[in-house]
């Protein structure tokens, strides 16, 4: 079978939203299948290469920042994914698309569908869902419903990778069907042979944006100042600033080191050094970040929020707390920093569970599977 699979942000641009389309079609070509990928161009990347078994394809859309985007950069994807892809796509003549986000890539989906008939499916990864991080996309889902609708209505099938990503769907487009696959993640790339658990070092990595709760974080670790721990923030982002400031407020800026975005490559050894993974998040789908922390055999303090909560079981791989919620978060480190023991034991079971349940062969055989079921009742 080919698949063109169909992303805004694809290694080395973007998040997790790329690592996930990145590793799908890597284990889509160790299964035995074609796989072209088409993406954002950005700065100096080529047109197009060949990566790890399969093709990538650059359009020349807008995007200034490797790691984020906007509004205007992703609608510049949309048109010109609908409209320079098109030819591609004819040419290809792919079997199905797998198009990452209802917009922009479902709706460069949807719009070839007209010309080519080629079946998509669409992967919901959390801000294409309406409803999703309101204080960020409330303006944008106003504009996109009528859209969206159209694009999960003609779809093969639409996945979301949470169950609580499914219900918000669900809350939005009753009428659609919506399945879950949930994100995978490659444990071996992140094997520790052997790890020290004592002092204490915490570790958040993703975008430093409202979203991820970081101000809660530091409010929270305000609160420990009689207990050892420091903390490594891995990215970057908006919110950077605020947070130095906040940083220097809390008198505790000796204890936190921002040590901005890092390759992926060096993120084993980051986790690898540390003994506690941090996710204080107000909104997820399914977090790779989390999904790597607990292949690394970290236990994990999260939000109780979708995606978090499907991950992280509660006492056993890790501890949950309520979203924005300082002194609950709080008491779940003060709980643990102290006791190294027991962080050791859940990072054990934090990475048995992973090698169970999370891998990307299986994410892509899931998705294999729709495409079957959609050529067959075509």
């Amino acid at each position: 079978m080919h698949i063109l699979i169909l992303d805004s942000e694809f290694p080395p641009v973007g998040g997790g939203a790329g690592t996930a389309s990145a590793q799908i079609a890597r284990s889509l070509v160790a299964a035995g299948h074609r796989v072209t990928v088409m993406t954002t161009r950005h700065a100096e990347l080529p047109l197009e290469e060949q990566r790890d078994g399969y093709q990538i394809i650059r359009l020349p859309a807008r995007r200034r920042h490797l790691h984020r985007s906007s509004a205007s950069e992703q609608l510049s994807f949309m048109l010109v994914a609908a409209l320079y892809g098109l030819p591609h796509v004819r040419r290809l003549r792919p079997d199905g698309v797998l198009a990452f986000f209802g917009a922009p890539s479902g709706a460069a989906a949807w719009f070839w569908s007209f010309f080519t008939r080629i079946p998509y499916i669409v992967s919901l990864r959390g801000g294409d869902v309406p409803g999703f991080r309101p204080y960020d996309f409330a303006r944008e889902h106003a504009l996109l419903k009528p859209l969206l609708r159209k694009v999960w209505r003609r779809a093969a099938a639409v996945v979301a990778n949470s169950q609580g990503l499914r219900q918000l769907g669900a809350d939005f487009e009753p009428q659609v069907p919506i399945e879950v696959i949930p994100n995978g993640v490659d444990a071996a790339s992140f094997a520790v042979d052997k790890r020290t658990w004592q002092p204490p070092r915490l570790l958040f990595i993703g975008r430093i944006v409202y979203q991820k709760g970081l101000d809660v974080l530091f409010d929270a670790l305000s609160q420990l100042a009689g207990l050892d721990w420091e903390l490594r923030l891995v990215g970057d982002g908006p919110q950077m600033p605020r947070l130095r400031s906040l940083a220097q407020q809390y008198t505790i800026s000796q204890r936190v080191h921002f040590l901005g975005w890092r390759d992926r490559s060096d993120l084993p050894k980051l986790l690898a050094e540390s003994n506690l993974f941090v996710y204080p998040s107000r909104h997820e789908g399914m977090p790779n970040a989390v999904l790597e922390a607990m292949a690394s055999g970290l236990p994990v303090v999260a939000t109780a929020i979708a995606g978090n909560e499907e991950l992280v079981q509660d006492r056993r791989t890790g501890l949950l707390v309520p979203s924005d919620n300082a002194s609950a978060l709080a008491a779940a480190l003060a709980d643990l920093l102290p006791d190294a023991r027991r962080r050791e034991s859940m990072g054990a079971a934090a990475r048995r569970l992973v090698e169970r349940l999370y891998t990307w062969q299986n994410t892509a055989e899931a998705y294999v599977d729709l495409f079957e079921t959609a050529r067959e009742g075509a």
